[in-house]
């Protein structure tokens, strides 16, 4: 029998692309072909994306001013197009689309061909993309309870089903949570994002520093900062006598999450749902320029339920930051207790879930 074949949709940033690949991957495990549809900007993030193959088509973000906005519609109209041709000849069974702007192409490809749409929102508010396309799918699936802005004629379609998650992070959760002894090591993880991590660089050494000596020298901080922002940093540690790790990436995400006794980061889709798999406290700061604030309901996921303390970029000082870290590290039991309220909020079949809502609108 002829294995039917699934067409991702998907681009922008990893925060669409990591769900989307868990998602290939259980596809590919239940024996269906998958092709990855998505544009150069979203090609960047899709290295050993678990795709038989990845079609390129060109795709573009439209705004008010029409200087930029006639050129990139016929920039989309052209991705579309593309997309149409090239569906004749994949025939595929399914289109899902992970949002981003890169995805849009191939929903409209998928409309005009009559191919049945499951959408993923990975945020707790929906994004343009999926919005325009909530009312044609068959299903919108999403990361969150909490769903905003989707429209009032696709409400019965919504499902939640969490953010699908990378295997590395699945494996954190068969690990318990390292609660640190008495007097013992602190493991400090902060993650940055990729977007405006800069306020992470310039807070969180300066609140380190001004903690109290005892407590600095058991830290060990792993810390992700932006490239230009490494030397300073180390330099600020260093005065401090703090042990830390500072880089601009870690390709070891799982061992360093699974080691972590609190993190620090931001509260994209990504970094929320890994959080809650992995089990783990954090202090979470919203991305203050994300589109509808979508970060700060993100951060409900944790935060309702007791596992988070939430900062707004203005409120994100070095003195507040110390007096919360001071608070929080010097309660290894309630560090524990708030790792296992992150636990019990996740969805980790999520993946799975998603598969099956997908083979249940295939045609």
């Amino acid at each position: 029998m002829t294995k039917k074949i699934v067409v991702i949709a998907a681009g922008g940033t990893g925060g669409h692309l990591f769900p989307a690949a868990a998602f290939a991957e259980e596809m590919f495990r239940r024996g269906w072909r998958v092709v990855l549809m998505t544009d150069a900007r979203g090609r960047r993030y899709a290295e050993g994306f678990p795709a038989e193959r990845i079609e390129d088509v060109s795709a573009a973000s439209l705004s008010a001013n029409p200087m930029t906005a006639i050129p990139a519609l016929f920039k989309i109209m052209r991705g579309v197009n593309a997309a149409k041709a090239r569906f004749k000849e994949l025939q595929p069974s399914l289109v899902a689309g992970f949002g981003g702007y890169p995805s849009f192409p191939a929903l409209m490809a998928a409309r005009a061909h009559k191919v049945p749409i499951l959408i993923h929102e990975q945020n707790s508010v929906l994004g343009r993309v999926n919005r325009a396309m909530a009312t044609s799918a068959e299903i919108v699936a999403c990361g969150f309870e909490r769903l905003d802005r989707l429209p009032p004629k696709a409400a019965e379609r919504k499902r939640v089903v969490g953010n699908p998650v990378r295997l590395p992070i699945l494996a954190v959760r068969e690990r318990p949570y390292p609660e640190a002894p008495a007097g013992g090591r602190i493991n400090l993880l902060i993650i940055g994002g990729s977007q405006g991590a800069r306020v992470f660089g310039e807070v969180i050494p300066a609140g380190i520093a001004l903690l109290p000596e005892a407590l600095r020298a058991r830290l060990d901080v792993v810390h992700q900062v932006r490239e230009e922002q490494i030397k300073d940093v180390k330099k600020v540690y260093e005065k401090a006598r703090v042990n830390a790790e500072v880089a601009p990436f870690f390709t070891d995400m799982g061992q360093r999450l699974g080691a972590a006794h609190l993190v620090i980061a931001r509260a994209g889709a990504s970094s929320v749902t890994e959080l809650q798999v992995a089990g783990r406290p954090a202090i979470l700061v919203p991305f203050a320029a994300a589109a509808d604030d979508h970060q700060t309901a993100n951060a409900e996921g944790l935060t309702s339920v007791g596992a988070a303390d939430l900062f707004t970029e203005a409120e994100f000082t070095a003195g507040a930051l110390a007096a919360t870290l001071e608070r929080r590290l010097a309660d290894p039991h309630g560090l524990a207790v708030r790792a296992a309220a992150a636990r019990a909020s996740a969805k980790p079949e999520a993946a799975k879930n998603l598969a099956d809502l997908a083979e249940s609108v295939a045609t």
